[in-house]
């Protein structure tokens, strides 16, 4: 009978740590063993490949993240993403340092990539590195 007990026991405790694990797989917020956050959005996962990528305390990068979005969004009304292009020149154009262009392209192909490793190809490549 103890021994019945302690078996239901074990069972109901693999159950409930299966049933943790699939839940966060399934709302995308699993953690590592330190509980670090998997980043599940743009906006996380480029911070995070910045980090990596040695880019973690450039502000320029995250002035440019803010406005990145207004820019995607508006891609297919041109006199619009020209507004938003503008916007982000003229905050650029406040900041004192050096601007490489290209680590914040290489940070977002880096970050669209770990988002969406199963649909992404070369032609997802070609066309965010033509809208940047």
């Amino acid at each position: 009978e103890g021994g019945e007990a302690a078996k239901k026991e074990e069972e109901k405790a693999a159950n409930e740590a299966k049933d943790s694990k699939e839940e966060a797989r399934a709302s995308g917020e699993a953690s590592n063993k330190t509980n670090m956050k998997v980043p599940t959005t743009f906006n996380e996962m480029f911070m995070f490949n910045g980090a990596v990528m040695g880019f973690g305390n450039s502000l320029w990068m995250n002035q440019i993240l803010e406005q990145f979005d207004n820019m995607v969004m508006n891609v297919a009304n041109s006199y619009r993403l020209q507004e938003e292009c503008d916007v982000l020149s003229l905050v650029l154009a406040k900041y004192r340092g050096t601007i490489n262009l290209s680590e914040f392209k290489a940070v977002m192909l880096a970050s669209m990539r770990s988002l969406v490793p199963k649909d992404w190809d070369g032609e997802h490549e070609v066309a965010w590195g033509w809208l940047w």
